[in-house]
């Protein structure tokens, strides 16, 4: 086998794993549920605190 082909499979390799590792990231945040906004409150102390 030359390395051409050896780096290519290597590659292919990588980036399979790289996107089997996206998916499981995005099916865990995608497992706890829905996005709430923080309070009004919340964010008027932020602003405060900021500037």
């Amino acid at each position: 086998m030359n390395r051409s082909k050896l780096v290519a499979i290597v590659t292919g390799a990588i980036a399979i794993a790289l996107s089997l590792a996206y998916l499981l990231i995005v099916q865990l945040l995608d497992f706890r549920g829905e996005m709430v906004p923080a309070p009004d409150a919340f964010l008027l102390l932020r602003s405060v605190l900021l500037f």
